[in-house]
């Protein structure tokens, strides 16, 4: 007699990094590897430990652009294209479940912006979100849509049209006339489930993250908030980019296996894209399917914050801010002598926030405001990620700072190295002579 010769067992192959193609994402293959195969350089990318590979494949699943694969020796080719011949081209039930995902996902498509309004005036990050929403419909080769909530807002239809919408679904009735947690959110509800759209973009405000969180909880899907850059990879996944970790990384992250695909991005974060009065679109008008009997929540008064007291710093076109450099609460009047002759506002590091020299409202940065000013003046502000985070999409940056190694002058259009103390009046002095000498002309 002879034994039974057993057959090979299926090769597993050994993951490899692909060349130029990691972005750095915040080191999500490592955290899925099981056996502590992968580490990270100083780059942000993987090093594959083949000896200690088991070929489990969980990070080649969990790399958002593709950047790993697993590759097999001559000998385990030979034995997979034996495999692949006797099994007589039956597909595995490997490739089982990714076939029933791409039907699962491919049932969704368009990206939609829904666009928040307060008595009918309509929030600017929902046109700023159109502009980015126009580039992703694009990658996508699919509509772009936005979706208008109120009562009385048909007008917003056509202000959505020409910021670039192709379609807008309406639902407009007095129930909606209020912001009211559940009343919005049975409403888009009901769109998403009707029409599935692949992404939603939301504007990270207090209503706009109120609403997300609660909508992709009830649909069971992903949610990325405060995102600072958007993307399409070549699976057709949202790639949406947000500090991680207390803002020491940028993480990119995807939600390739539910839709819609949701994020949120702060005001500012992206540009205003150009209106064209002329544009026409498509409204779809809906049915609320809720009842004001059914909403628990009654608004009975609308108090209005700070009298309008408070300064915008998100909306200047101008910004002088000062940091930890600054020394002290009263240096900061030198500040607003420079804001005053360039027609500015004044903002703040944390630290300096922290310390009490200047209020919460004026904090430009990851737990503060986002701005985009035509001019950013950075004074005794060393440049930590979570202040970059909030400023370095202004149009011009000067920087100030006695220390040549400092992190603010790697995103400066123009850097000062030198005492912000004697800069600082010496500049305003000559700003005011160049108006004089103006006015006089």
């Amino acid at each position: 007699m002879t034994d039974a010769v057993k057959p090979p067992k299926k090769p597993r192959g050994k993951a490899r990094l692909l060349e130029n193609k990691c972005i750095a994402c915040g080191a999500r293959c490592q955290s899925a590897c099981p056996v502590d195969a992968i580490q990270m350089n100083d780059a942000g990318e993987p090093i594959v430990d083949a000896s200690r590979c088991i070929g489990c494949v969980k990070c080649v699943k969990v790399c958002p652009v593709q950047a790993l694969e697993m590759a097999f020796t001559p000998e385990e080719l030979r034995i997979l294209q034996e495999m692949a011949a006797a099994s007589g081209g039956e597909p595995s039930e490997e490739d089982a479940e990714e076939a029933a995902l791409k039907k699962k996902l491919s049932a969704y498509s368009g990206v939609w912006v829904f666009v928040e309004q307060t008595e009918g005036e309509a929030a600017k990050v929902s046109w700023e979100l159109l502009g980015k929403g126009k580039e992703l419909a694009q990658a996508r080769k699919c509509p772009l849509c936005a979706v208008v909530m109120g009562d009385g807002v048909e007008k917003l239809c056509a202000q959505a049209f020409g910021y670039g919408a192709e379609k807008v679904y309406l639902m407009d009735a007095p129930v909606l006339r209020h912001y009211r947690t559940e009343a919005y959110q049975k409403s888009l509800c009901a769109l998403v489930e009707k029409y599935k759209p692949e992404v939603i973009l939301m504007g990270a405000t207090g209503l706009g993250r109120d609403l997300a969180g609660v909508v992709a909880t009830v649909l069971a899907t992903g949610l990325t908030a405060d995102c600072t850059g958007l993307s399409i990879d070549d699976k057709g996944n949202l790639m949406q980019t947000r500090p991680a970790f207390g803002g020491n990384i940028m993480a990119t992250i995807v939600c390739d296996k539910f839709r819609p695909q949701m994020s949120t991005v702060r005001p500012h974060v992206m540009p205003m894209p150009d209106f064209d009065p002329q544009a026409r679109g498509e409204i779809v008008r809906e049915p609320v399917p809720v009842a004001e009997e059914q909403v628990l929540v009654k608004v009975l008064d609308i108090l209005m914050d700070g009298g309008g007291s408070k300064v915008d710093i998100a909306g200047a076109e101008f910004i002088v801010s000062g940091g930890r450099g600054m020394m002290a609460k009263e240096n900061f009047s030198m500040l607003e002598e420079l804001a005053e002759v360039l027609g500015g506002v004044v903002g703040a590091s944390r630290s300096a926030v922290d310390a009490g020299w200047m209020p919460p409202d004026r904090q430009v940065g990851q737990t503060g405001k986002t701005v985009r000013p035509k001019v950013y003046i950075a004074c005794g502000i060393s440049g930590a990620i979570q202040h970059l985070v909030g400023m370095q999409d202004s149009d011009v940056v000067i920087a100030i700072n006695r220390d040549p190694e400092a992190p603010i002058f790697e995103v400066a259009s123009y850097g000062l190295v030198g005492d912000l103390f004697k800069i600082i009046p010496a500049l305003t002095t000559k700003l005011r002579a160049l108006k004089a000498a103006r006015s006089r002309a």
